[in-house]
């Protein structure tokens, strides 16, 4: 995700939102920005001629940045802290759309105090709210195979079990560059153009930490029990493990995935509840990418929901990663 700038006369403008604006337009009635964040989606809703945000953020933080600018929406905003998993509880009402932005803002990776970024010395931490164990809790209090099978499911992590072998080897940790040096050591140099090295193990701890995966299976399907027929639900991904699930979510819900083997027992036909708007992931332009090189990975998907009943689908059908269990008696 792009930078944010924290200035009310400089609004964070978020990764592909005028596409998003494109493909969800006509905006009015109720929104739900789940995703907060510095608030350039909600504030791009609003502009948009959305009637109100119900905008929700687990991180507190969020809301305070957002005191210089938020009140001039009188009763347009609605600032909600929770996660957006309980979004169709906190709206408490059908909604007209809702817009997810999933991951770590760069809010966020920006503030070495809140533990997120291998560039940057801080505090361990990783927690998108302010409630629950760290990240150092984590890599402290884990074992060697458990730390690998987080790596490597979270972070497809090829070299994982060698990063978790050292890690072992070199705890505790209490700072972001202790474990991101001890990361690099384990891995090549990264050739131009290739990502920190660290990349992948902070994206699987951060997860980890914040059960972002849970976190997206249960928001997908309160967005689709929030929506009234008709409403839009629009989603940004920043990497491939996310958009995957979004994706597979669609096509089930949009009666897309297809019979499978021929040779299969056929499935009872549900109604889709929803109509696919963008066909295909949407990524960012040549301009955005030039403006803002973050906006690389992101993927936007978004579909129209009917008026079939919500149903729900499981971790299992979306393909959800998923930790091994561990054995009884071990």
């Amino acid at each position: 995700m792009p930078r944010p700038d924290t200035q009310p006369d400089a609004p964070h403008v978020p990764v592909l939102l005028k596409p998003l604006l494109e493909a969800v337009s006509p905006v009015s009635g109720v929104w739900v920005d789940g995703t907060f964040g510095a608030g350039g989606y909600t504030r791009g809703l609003l502009a948009a001629g959305a009637d109100k945000v119900i905008a929700i953020d687990r991180d507190p933080l969020t809301f305070r940045m957002a005191r210089d600018w938020a009140g001039a929406h009188g009763a347009r905003l609605e600032l909600a802290e929770g996660t957006f998993s309980d979004l169709d509880l906190i709206a408490a009402a059908p909604v007209d759309g809702v817009v997810l932005d999933l991951g770590v803002s760069s809010m966020q990776i920006d503030e070495a105090e809140r533990g997120f970024s291998f560039q940057k010395d801080g505090p361990l931490d990783m927690r998108m709210g302010d409630a629950g164990p760290t990240a150092a809790d984590l890599v402290n209090g884990a074992s060697e195979a458990e730390l690998a099978d987080i790596l490597y499911h979270y972070g497809e992590e090829r070299a994982s079990r060698r990063i978790a072998r050292a890690i072992v080897a070199a705890r505790p940790f209490t700072t972001t560059l202790q474990l991101a040096r001890v990361v690099e050591s384990c891995l090549p140099r990264p050739k131009p153009g290739q990502s920190h090295p660290a990349t992948r193990t902070f994206q699987a701890l951060r997860i980890a930490v914040n059960d972002e995966f849970g976190q997206l299976e249960a928001g997908l399907a309160a967005a689709e029990r929030a929506l009234k027929p008709g409403g839009r639900l629009a989603v940004v991904t920043f990497h491939s493990l996310e958009d995957r699930v979004v994706k597979r979510f669609f096509q089930m819900r949009s009666g897309a995935e297809g019979q499978g083997s021929r040779h299969a027992p056929a499935r009872a036909e549900a109604r889709p509840a929803f109509m696919m708007i963008t066909r295909k992931a949407i990524g960012p332009d040549a301009e955005e990418l030039a403006a803002n090189p973050r906006s690389r990975s992101a993927k936007l998907r978004v579909g129209r929901r009917t008026d079939a009943p919500a149903g729900q689908a499981d971790a299992a059908s979306l393909a959800l990663p998923r930790l091994p269990q561990k054995k009884k008696g071990r």
